[in-house]
Parts: structure tokens; sequence; C-alpha cells
């Protein structure tokens, strides 16, 4: 696999003596980078082939075999076409280039993006990073987050939508199945009116199951759009592509 993955060093925030983790739910992703980063001492652990890095971006490039490719400080760049099996990071974005495919997609701290005609098998998760998928990108898992906006042109997720403190835009001919899950905020945060989310569902677009908010959110539905039941918000029904400001 040697030359498959070029990666661009980006240094570490602080230092493993000054570093303070962050306490976040991502199932076993951050305890995989903990021991990744024990294991190398805090250094910059280099697998060899590029594939796994504590400090450092990875690039995948197209036409070579898939495999995993992890990061604990950097951004990962997966090409056009490209195949990968995961791609993971602590601190940084994903990106998912056109027609690229790959299982599963997970960042703590970055946003991810799949590009158009991006292919995903599973998931793709972030804490604290904006969400977006072009024009055809399609999801067979679930689209989650915490902290970030969430944004479909055209794209169809498979698994439901799920997040707590961010906008939804589903727009053109998007399809989603499974819902939309909008959580109640963790305990201390206090809800004001800038901060309510505005979630809209364009022309064209498609939400079977049932949107669910657990806090107060504004909901644009656009009468052209299809969507199942709607519990704990009041859908605002408008007309043309977009909605009032």
């Amino acid at each position: 696999m040697s030359g498959t993955i070029d990666a661009n060093h980006d240094p570490m925030p602080g230092n493993c003596k000054s570093g303070r983790a962050h306490r976040v739910r991502v199932g076993g992703l951050l305890m995989a980078l903990a021991v990744l980063a024990a294991l190398s001492a805090c250094g910059d652990f280099d697998s060899g082939d590029g594939s796994t890095k504590v400090n450092g971006s990875i690039h995948v490039a197209a036409g070579k075999p898939p495999g995993a490719v992890t990061t604990v400080n950097g951004s990962i760049h997966i090409d056009d076409n490209a195949t990968v099996t995961s791609a993971t990071t602590v601190n940084g974005s994903v990106h998912l280039g056109s027609h690229a495919t790959a299982t599963t997609l997970e960042s703590v701290n970055g946003s991810i993006t799949l590009g158009a005609g991006a292919h995903l098998t599973g998931g793709a998760t972030s804490v604290n990073g904006e969400l977006t998928l072009d024009d055809g990108a399609e999801i067979l898992g679930s689209l989650s987050n915490v902290n970030g906006k969430i944004t479909l042109t055209a794209a169809h997720v498979a698994g439901g939508i799920k997040t707590s403190n961010g906008g939804i835009s589903i727009k053109g001919a998007s399809h989603v199945e499974g819902g939309i899950l909008m959580e109640k905020p963790g305990t201390g945060f206090i809800q004001v009116v800038r901060d309510v989310p505005r979630v809209v569902i364009g022309p064209g677009a498609t939400v079977q199951g049932e949107l669910r908010f657990e806090r107060t959110v504004q909901l644009f539905v656009s009468d052209k759009a299809t969507i199942g039941q709607v519990t704990g918000a009041t859908p605002i029904a408008f007309s043309g592509d977009n909605p009032p400001n």
C-alpha cells in the first residue's frame, strides 16, 4: 500500500502534558485514538504507509487499494473516485470526493463533506462540525452530529438524521428515510432566541418517518415537500424556493 496515501504535517495544538481532553460520546472512536496517541508517546507517529498518524493530514488518491485511514490532529481528503473502508479523525475535517466510496466517516471536531455522487455504505458522524451532502450523494446509514449545520442537496440518507444544536437544510430532490431527531440540549444549556435552530424542508424534498423535536425550532416546510408525522414543532408552510428570513 506504499504510495497510496500522502500526508502533510499539521502541528498538534498544545502538548501531551498540558492538553485537556474533551468529553464526548462517539462510541469507541476516542478510545481507539487515545490508545494510538499513547502508543506513539505523543510523538509524530506514522504507520509507515501514511494511513495512521497522530499529527498530520491524510490524502487518499484514487485508484489505490481501499483501507482505513486514521489521524488525531489533521484533516482527511479522499480524492474523487477513490475508495476507503473508513476515515476517522479527532481534530480535523473529512472530505469524501465526488463519486468516491467509503463505509464510515467520523470526526470529533471537524466538518464532514460528501461530494457529488459520493457513496457511504455506513454512517457519518461528527460531534462539533457541519455535515454537507452534495448533489447525488448517498448515505445508507445515519447522519448525525451535536453541533453544526446539516445541509443536503438532492442527496439520499437512508438511516435518518440526528442532531441537537444545529440547523438543517434539506434541498432539491433530497430523500431522507428514518426521519429526523433533534435532541434536547445537554444540562446547563440556556436556549435563547438566537440559538433556536432553523429547519428547512425545501420544494421537492421528502422526509419519511417521524420528525421529532425535543427542543424549540423554527420548522419551515415547502408546500411542494413531503414529510412524515411531526412531533414537538409546528410546521410553517411556504411557497417558492426559500422560506422567509
